[in-house]
């Protein structure tokens, strides 16, 4: 038998964990869909600029649109998908991935680690649940690419579109497809391509690049829900969840989806101007989503 000591031990710290179990529970009550809050007041104005972008940024999706083909995002699937670049944990990949700068974001120059928290962080402040919180942490995981023999920037980041049909013009810089070969097919370039009228997102190839990647990984090697994969893959689908382009590729699914990252998108956007976090605070709280969600090692 017990010490009543030890009893009464044991049962204050069992209603101190109740207690934050249950606070965590109200918090993934809140739906994730709910407008959010932390970007009020901010000028939204001042973001995606593209007309006013450096040359870096406009260099950058000349080449992106030039090369990106249906023929080569047919291939790199081949090439990329099924093959095990490195076995780490998510925050190791995280800690590869802050040397990184996206050259084809207007936005910001800080280092990948650095924005990927401001995304995570704004998402908790509003009280969002925890798995939406560790998408803002991943989101941008995909970008590993770089350190795994991709070609460049222009196969791993930017705005994404679907390949294997006409490019529509409310991609940014439409004009530059013009070097890209599939313009001058004429069996892509109608408005369905290669596929049926609402086929499902699902079911068309979207440029390749760091979306796709991460998706595949979380798909294969975590238990996110499927909102949480919705944003991994389509949040810099900006002609589809921004302009509205792609409507007569839907199918009803894809109105959920569309829902889910378009409650993603402001957190991943608007939180760029916010102060840079301090990594070493926040890493024991994000270490612990990791460990709910993901694999110990995790295979890139």
């Amino acid at each position: 038998m017990l010490a009543p000591e030890v009893t009464e031990y044991i049962k204050q710290a069992g209603n101190k964990m109740d207690a934050i179990s249950d606070d965590v529970d109200e918090v993934n009550k809140i739906k994730y869909d709910e407008a959010s809050t932390f970007d009020a007041g901010k000028d939204k104005a001042k973001f995606r600029q593209y007309d006013d972008a450096c040359d870096r940024v406009k260099n950058f999706y000349a080449e992106q649109h030039k090369k990106q083909t249906l023929a080569y995002n047919l291939a790199i699937r081949k090439q990329v998908l099924g093959k095990v670049n490195a076995r780490m944990s998510v925050w190791e990949a995280l800690e590869m991935l802050n040397t990184l700068v996206d050259e084809s974001d207007p936005d910001t120059s800080v280092g990948q680690i650095e924005h990927l928290l401001q995304t995570a962080e704004a998402i908790r402040r509003d009280g969002k649940p925890d798995w939406m919180q560790l998408t803002g942490l991943i989101h941008d995981l995909g970008k590993l690419l770089c350190f795994f023999g991709a070609e460049g920037q222009w196969d791993v980041v930017g705005d994404t579109f679907v390949v294997g049909c006409k490019f529509p013009r409310e991609i940014i810089y439409p004009d530059t497809f013009a070097a890209n070969p599939d313009s001058h097919d004429p069996k892509l370039q109608t408005e369905l391509g290669i596929y049926e009228p609402h086929c499902g997102l699902d079911n068309a190839i979207l440029s390749w690049g760091h979306d796709q990647y991460i998706y595949e990984i979380c798909k294969a090697q975590s238990t996110l829900p499927k909102a949480a994969l919705s944003m991994l893959r389509y949040h810099s689908f900006y002609p589809w969840h921004r302009e509205g382009a792609y409507r007569h590729l839907m199918n009803d699914e894809d109105e959920e989806q569309l829902k889910a990252v378009n409650a993603f998108n402001p957190y991943d956007l608007y939180s760029k101007s916010d102060s840079p976090p301090v990594v070493a605070e926040l890493k024991p709280y994000y270490q612990s989503l990791i460990a709910k969600y993901f694999p110990a090692v995790v295979e890139w």
